[in-house]
């Protein structure tokens, strides 16, 4: 895959973002010379310091670790630190590169790029657990033949199973088999999953597809054993067992996670390359040579309110945060005519804390449940109110200032700046105007009834009902929203629950609308592309669109290289996506964290989740 690039020019220095995967992927591989160990040879390392503490917050609740099962950005930092994946990505190199985890090298390839031969490394072994029995178990190829094949498992719901199911070969169709007989038959052959041997995995793909690294890379792709999930078949979500650095230690939902050191994880020493950005010569030297993990334990706060988790940061009762908005004066320098342009204010540095300031590969947006008879549907006079609604959004003239404390950029389509796939000259945010949004409903029939709320076009009341939760900040973004519904005179009820509650419903369609996040989880734009794919109602197509256009284009863009061609099909996804209005673009953000003096390490990595540093940080006596 061609890289790809954003440069940004602010007068006093030039930053480049540039994303890469291994440019030799689709291409013939020669294995790379190894030595040949047996499992009783593979070197472990010492458990890390458990004087050693990481004390980190959350502000929203995780949902569970079963990474199958999951999305959500809080859920995946743990799992990510538990499950470990054939593939993942150097810490610090910038361009990205996909590089070897429990592989022994990068895989083989066939010339048409449809073959992919893994090599798993031997004397890998899952953390401790009673389910083993007391004996030491291995990591082997058929762990991730199994892992994957519960993407396909409709029990699973997996969330990201398409990117498994669209391409390897038979997986779909067995999942399909299993919709039926209300079974998944995990003993039965798959074509395109053929365990060679104990340490070699083959995976055929029935279409060429430029990015499958990058699936293998991604943080689901994390192999179980499958005597773990079946023996806690019942709660998946609360027994995570993997080979990676940490071990789930304690778990009160909602309220405090904390992880443990793995006593028996693999002896892995930082030998990643070092990054041109600046601070990188500090932090590659910080690491270099260094046993990971480095800290033996990381205590995790979920803490929803901003001045509490504000408060807990400044009073060393954390040592990493996000800087909440309601903090970014007192912290941060921020020229407002240049979000690029932001620093840390001297009151803080003289404290020794650290300002990391980075562009994010994310999105938020307001979706809307096409599957609800009110706001839902694609006739004319339903995307005209879902139009309105978007037009009546203060989007520049308040969110961005009031919200983000002009700290994030107009989303324009449907991915993001500095992936793969944006286009820099489509521009699908609609403009505050709601002069526009209020001519539009009298055109499609929203009369303005008696008591100065409008109705449906057949009389009957229009309610919006939209999710939300209960923290400061959601408390001003329902203001700002209950002002947009005022100006266009439609009425608003806003519907409070848990973050995690809203995601579970909205998998359910059982909210009218949502407002929300995402992070990429791979650097190419396929990642937001295929939210809107039909394949994936149920799963990530959280607006329930299901348009055959659309999944024609889609389907034709995944079996195309980075390049014009593939360019031009987002161009018109975009476009088809727009005109039907399933979404109110909201903005990528930037991301200001803090760190204190004594950690040292940390870089946050775009594909990572806030838990892709933790590994890598040294905290120092303090």
């Amino acid at each position: 895959m061609q890289p790809s690039g954003r440069r940004q020019e602010d007068g006093s220095r030039t930053r480049f973002l540039r994303y890469e995967g291994d440019k030799t992927n689709m291409k013939h591989l020669k294995w790379l010379p190894m030595l040949a160990l047996g499992a009783a040879l593979m070197p472990h390392a010492q458990a890390a310091d458990p004087g050693k503490v990481l004390r980190v917050a959350f502000s929203a609740p995780e949902t569970g670790f079963d990474m199958v099962k999951v999305h959500d950005v809080y859920s995946m930092a743990v799992g990510e630190n538990i499950f470990d994946g054939l593939l993942t990505y150097d810490y610090l190199a910038r361009p990205l590169k996909v590089v070897p985890n429990t592989a022994s090298a990068m895989p083989e390839v066939s010339a048409d790029g449809k073959v992919f031969t893994f090599k798993v490394k031997p004397g890998i072994y899952f953390a401790d657990d009673p389910v083993f029995k007391g004996k030491k178990r291995e990591l082997t190829a058929a762990d991730y033949a199994y892992t994957f094949k519960r993407f396909a498992d409709p029990l699973n719901n997996a969330p990201s199973g398409a990117s498994y199911t669209d391409f390897i070969t038979g997986l779909e169709e067995a999942g399909k088999v299993a919709a039926k007989t209300g079974k998944f038959d995990y003993d039965a052959p798959i074509s395109g999953l053929q365990v060679l041997d104990r340490y070699t995995l083959r995976i055929v793909l029935k279409k060429p597809n430029f990015g499958f690294l990058y699936t293998i890379a991604a943080k689901d792709s994390g192999a179980v054993a499958r005597e773990v999930i079946e023996a806690y078949a019942k709660d998946t979500l609360s027994h995570p067992v993997g080979t990676g650095p940490f071990m789930l230690k304690e778990w009160k939902p909602g309220s405090r996670i904390v992880l443990v050191a793995n006593p028996g994880f693999r002896k892995t020493v930082f030998d990643g390359l070092p990054g041109s950005e600046p601070g990188d010569a500090e932090i590659y030297q910080a690491l270099k040579g260094k046993t990971l993990p480095q800290v033996g334990r990381v205590e995790i706060r979920i803490i929803e309110e901003d001045q509490p988790r504000w408060l807990s940061f400044m009073n060393r009762q954390l040592d990493w945060i996000v800087v909440p908005k309601s903090a970014m004066k007192s912290a941060l320098n921020i020229n407002p005519t240049d979000p690029y342009d932001t620093t840390l204010r001297p009151v803080l540095a003289k404290r020794n804390i650290r300002l990391s300031h980075t562009l994010g590969l994310d999105v938020t947006y307001a979706y809307f449940n096409l599957k609800d008879p009110v706001i839902g549907g694609y006739r004319k006079e339903k995307v005209a109110l879902r139009r309105a609604i978007a037009l009546a959004y203060p989007l520049k003239k308040e969110v961005i200032p009031l919200l983000y404390g002009n700290q994030a950029i107009p989303l324009q389509g449907l991915v993001p700046m500095g992936m793969v796939g944006f286009d820099p000259h489509f521009q699908g945010q609609v403009g505050y105007d709601p002069a526009t949004a209020n001519a539009l409903l009298d055109e499609f029939g929203y009369k303005i009834g008696p008591d100065g709320y409008r109705t449906q076009p057949n009389g009957k009341p229009l309610v919006i009902e939209q999710g939300t939760q209960s923290s400061a900040l959601d408390k001003q973004f329902n203001e700002i929203w209950q002002k947009a519904f005022d100006s266009i005179k439609i009425r608003v009820r806003f519907k409070t629950a848990k973050w995690n509650e809203n995601l579970k419903a909205a998998y359910a369609y059982k909210l009218q609308m949502w407002s929300l996040g995402g992070s990429a989880s791979t650097p190419d734009g396929d990642d937001f592309v295929s939210s809107f794919s039909s394949r994936l109602i149920g799963q990530g197509n959280l607006a329930g669109y299901q348009v055959a256009a659309y999944d024609k284009l889609y389907d034709a863009s995944q079996i195309l290289p980075d390049g014009e061609e593939r360019l031009a099909l987002y161009g018109k996804m975009n476009r088809l996506v727009a005109a039907q209005q399933p979404y109110v673009l909201g903005v990528t953000r930037f991301y200001n964290e803090l760190t204190q003096g004594y950690v040292s390490g940390f870089k946050r990595h775009p594909i990572s989740t806030f838990g892709g540093f933790w590994r890598y940080v040294d905290v120092a006596s303090h």
